[in-house]
């Protein structure tokens, strides 16, 4: 990890009013980076923006430990600095009105994603780092600022989620470092793991069954994918907010490479989340079509119909996984 600029100390430690954001529909990581970082921060006029949209209700526990205010209306105009964490370009910037709203601020950018487009004031992008949420406990035990038993929890939450309990290959010593300290400073591990994996509401269980219903095999079985259309996702009693870790479901097909879910989350736009197995990067697929993120986990929005988008998605996978074999690859579902 790049070490945490003197810079940015200084300017968190000096700033009398702060916003902290992440992307839009935050995940574990991004809250657990924000929130934790707004209670460690000295100034107490420290607000996070959600961008006007309530997170998924498995993660309302996190909102709960972080006790932090979330931001109104003027915050942001009032905000001597914007922090944005875990978001890679300025259209994914979770604060209403998006970044043409906080383009004349001090933004601080705070990132872990190889395709960070250092759109901040000041940038601090570790493109090797198993999380935003490590680099943020890094950011803080430099600082001196104190970690206790809520922002620890916080913390770990992050780290356990975007390195899918610590499985992934950007998972380093350092990272089970990391997490021995948070536990000895008291992080609720317990809780973590009731919250984000023993929660389940009949709901999200509906979802979850759709996502198992219509998983299947394509590219020669080295690709399995889900679709859940916008009719499937309400009719389980779902939003779009409540789509983030299905992908596990066609990922954990024994012998797959790239494990994928296409969710409709407006009418005629499609997010894309790709995963990948055995060595095999998805960042070149999510590049193919326009997104980006890590190179095991990474994720596009497209514009079309599911049918036509799957189509394409499949296509570029496809081509992506004959550049890596050297032979080629049918799309074919």
């Amino acid at each position: 990890m790049n070490a945490v600029p003197d810079r940015l100390i200084e300017t968190l430690a000096q700033a009398r009013r702060i916003i902290l954001a992440g992307h839009v529909s935050p995940d574990v990581d991004a809250l657990g980076a924000m929130l934790a970082l707004a209670r460690a921060v000295p100034t107490r006029e420290v607000a996070v923006s959600l961008g006007g949209k309530p997170v998924q209700g498995r993660l309302a526990f996190m909102l709960e430990l972080g006790e932090c205010r979330l931001a109104e209306t003027g915050d942001v105009g009032r905000a001597e600095v914007v922090v944005v964490v875990d978001t890679a370009n300025t259209r994914r910037i979770g604060i209403e009105g998006g970044w043409d709203t906080i383009a004349d601020k001090f933004v601080v950018n705070i990132d872990h994603h190889i395709t960070n487009e250092d759109f901040g004031r000041l940038n601090w992008v570790a493109g090797d780092t198993a999380s935003t949420s490590e680099m943020v406990y890094q950011l803080i035990r430099s600082a001196g600022w104190p970690i206790d038993p809520k922002t620890a929890t916080l913390l770990l939450a992050g780290i356990h989620s975007d390195t899918c309990g610590f499985t992934l290959p950007t998972v380093t010593p350092e990272t089970f470092e990391t997490a021995a300290s948070l536990l000895r400073a008291g992080a609720d591990l317990v809780r973590i793991g009731a919250q984000l994996f023993r929660s389940q509401s009949l709901h999200e269980f509906k979802l979850i069954r759709a996502v198992y219903r219509n998983t299947r095999l394509a590219c020669d079985g080295h690709v399995a994918y889900s679709t859940l259309t916008l009719a499937e996702i309400r009719d389980a009693g779902c939003t779009p907010a409540d789509i983030d870790e299905q992908v596990s479901i066609p990922r954990s097909l024994s012998g797959v490479r790239m494990g994928i879910l296409l969710s409709e989350i407006e009418p005629g736009i499609v997010r894309v989340n790709l995963r990948g197995e055995d060595g095999t990067p998805v960042l070149p697929v999510a590049e193919a079509l326009g997104g980006g993120g890590h190179a095991f986990a990474a994720g596009a929005r497209l514009r079309g119909a599911m049918d036509e988008v799957l189509e394409r998605v499949l296509s570029a996978a496809a081509a992506c996984l004959a550049s890596d074999t050297g032979a080629p690859i049918e799309a074919s579902r």
